[in-house]
């Protein structure tokens, strides 16, 4: 059984409150393309998070969250001149902070930078399907042209609300040689 599994670019979360401390009062995000997990999308507004070695703009995904969070590579990471934690999306506690700026505003985070650890999202049903439960710690097996491989530690995230996909950030997408559709398939 196989699913699909995508390329997570960077990006960062947002709270309303440093949205507006970025964008002006009353701004809101505007979607520019809808993603695979039900709700959510990429919006047209864009960041420049900045580290001691340097900068590089992001998008931001919304809808808005209750905190803050920038999501990176670890080769990001290094041309940023951070040293994030490898962690799942939403665990900023204790991590590499940043500064971040939008047109009307800056912010100087103080956690919230990881680099997000791979992942699949399970409907409950996709779940038994797979002989898998919320938390499990799987490896995924990827056929692609001359780079195929299998991912370890990968999480398991279930919820009603997610749709079927695994997540991975560039640096593992390009060590796969992840180009178009892209499937993987759970080993034990």
């Amino acid at each position: 059984m196989r699913f699909l599994v995508e390329t997570s670019a960077r990006h960062a979360h947002v709270s309303q409150k440093d949205l507006e401390t970025l964008f002006g009062p009353g701004a809101e995000l505007t979607a520019k393309k809808e993603l695979s997990q039900p709700g959510q999308f990429a919006s047209e507004q864009k960041i420049t998070v900045v580290g001691p070695r340097g900068q590089m703009s992001m998008s931001i995904l919304g809808p808005t969250r209750k905190e803050t969070q920038v999501e990176i590579s670890l080769t990001d990471a290094r041309t940023l001149g951070l040293k994030p934690p490898v962690r799942e999306s939403g665990d900023t506690k204790g991590s590499a902070g940043c500064k971040i700026v939008g047109p009307a505003g800056e912010i100087d985070l103080a956690e919230g930078v990881i680099v997000a650890k791979r992942h699949i999202h399970m409907t409950p049903e996709d779940a038994e399907k797979f002989g898998v439960k919320d938390k499990d710690v799987v490896g995924v097996k990827v056929d692609t042209d001359g780079r195929s491989l299998v991912f370890g530690e990968t999480v398991v995230r279930v919820s009603p609300t997610y749709a079927l996909a695994m997540h991975i950030d560039t640096d593992e997408s390009n060590a796969a040689g992840c180009a178009g559709e892209v499937y993987g398939e759970i080993v034990k």
